[in-house]
Parts: C-alpha cells; structure tokens; sequence
C-alpha cells in the first residue's frame, strides 16, 4: 500500500494506513544460489533500478532467491491515480524504497515489481528481474512468489486503466514456470502466524491472487480485485500466443 506523505514532496498515506497494505518480514541472511525457470512467455520491457535511481546504499542485505515461482500476488500502492507517468514515478519509486527501508525495516523496497498507469513496468527489489527473488510483499507467502504493485488507489468505483492490466499480465505470463497455468490454483503454506492463515497452515490459492487473499487489508482495492480474472485470462493468452510457431514464409518464385 502506499502512503499519502512522501519525503520527496508526494503526498503521502500515514503509516498506519501503509502497514494495511504492506507486508513485514526481511529476507533470509543466508544468500542461496539463484534458479532460473525457463520463461512460458517473452520478458516484457521493464525499467532499471538504475534507471529510476534506486538507492543502492541503503539496500541492508543481499537479496535471497526462492527457486520457482509458484503464485503472483497483486498490490496497489493507494496512491492518487492522477500522477504524471515520465515526471513523477521515478520519485515515488525512491520514497517507496526509503519507506520500507527506513520506516519498515525491510531490506530493500518490498515489491518485485511495479506498474504505473500508463503501463510501464518498473524493477522493484534488487537481484536480477529474471531471476526468483524473495521480496517482503505478502506476510506469510514471500517464498516462492512474485510481487506485483500497481501504482494508483483502486477501490471500488476506481478505473483501472488498461495499459497497467496488460502490463501485469505480462509480468505474469513470463514469471510463471511452463507447468503453472495462470488460470489455475496452487497449494501453499503459511510461513508467519502475521498472515490470513497460521503458520504451517496448508491453503489453496489462485495462482494470480490479491494481497487480501493472504494478509488482512483491503488490498489491492475492490476494482483491481475484481480485474484478477481478467488478469488470469489474459496472463493465459499472452502464454498460448508465445508457444505457436511462427508463420511459415514462402518465397516467390
């Protein structure tokens, strides 16, 4: 979640209202070696750390790979949706990172990736975007899970603009392994009394899922809630186009 005060001169939520929506936990000390699951679909366009001038200095730990993704979970920062996408994203991804850095605790910024409204896609948490890394997104389901933040308040009534749906579809349809249908369900286990569900507990879940579907909050809000079918959908015909064989050309004779 994200909130009404930044540092960098956003408005900014007070930090009651972030912790809603954000998910506590560091990675764990212990650097395991990365895997690399092979994609199902094309790596879309995602902007740098560099890019957006992540602050490297502050980043507490290495980050931590999980192995195969098994589950998307879906985020909104609860952000107003009427920020312009070349002049001020860059600034709300740097106090973001500060705030869960600085104000939380964390490692590093939480999500693995983020969405503005105009459908750029933006790396989140250090360690490499094509590779399993751990983030800090959903208390009790970090492990083996991608976190998606879409940047902009969705709750119900809020439009939820179609270059961002596209865009978290594809984050989706390529992070998922081969074998993981994104329209599918997928059984997990809690790893935090702090989550929905008991640590240890078994549960079965969509394998695009909400924030909510895990964590008690509102996130990511009752109008991105309610585009996860699409999403799920969607993540499923952007893989099915990227496993058919080109055309064949015939030349003229």
């Amino acid at each position: 979640m994200w909130p009404h005060r930044l540092r960098h001169g956003i408005p900014m939520l007070p930090l009651a209202l972030l912790m809603a929506c954000g998910a506590p936990g560091h990675a764990a000390r212990q650097e395991q070696q990365p895997h690399r699951a092979p994609a199902a679909a094309p790596e879309p366009a995602i902007v740098s750390r560099q890019a957006w001038h992540a602050d490297e200095h502050d980043v507490r730990e290495k980050p931590v790979y999980t192995g195969p993704v098994e589950v998307v979970f879906i985020h909104h920062t609860d952000n107003a949706n009427d920020y312009d996408c070349k002049r001020d994203v860059p600034a709300m991804l740097r106090a973001i990172q500060e705030q869960h850095i600085d104000g939380d605790g964390w490692d590093d910024m939480g999500y693995n990736f983020l969405v503005d409204r105009c459908g750029t896609i933006y790396e989140g948490r250090a360690g490499g975007v094509g590779k399993p890394v751990r983030g800090a997104h959903t208390e009790g389901f970090n492990t083996h899970s991608v976190g998606i933040a879409a940047i902009g308040h969705f709750e119900k009534g809020q439009p939820v603009p179609r270059p961002m749906l596209e865009a978290i579809a594809a984050i989706a349809a390529w992070k998922l392994p081969p074998d993981v249908d994104p329209r599918g369900r997928v059984r997990l286990v809690s790893h935090n009394d702090a989550s929905r569900y008991p640590k240890g507990t078994a549960v079965e879940m969509n394998v695009i899922s909400g924030h909510r579907d895990a964590y008690e909050t509102d996130c990511p809000g009752d109008a991105l809630y309610g585009k996860l079918p699409w999403l799920r959908r969607r993540a499923a015909q952007l893989r099915h186009a990227a496993a058919k064989p080109p055309p064949l050309h015939h030349g003229g004779g």
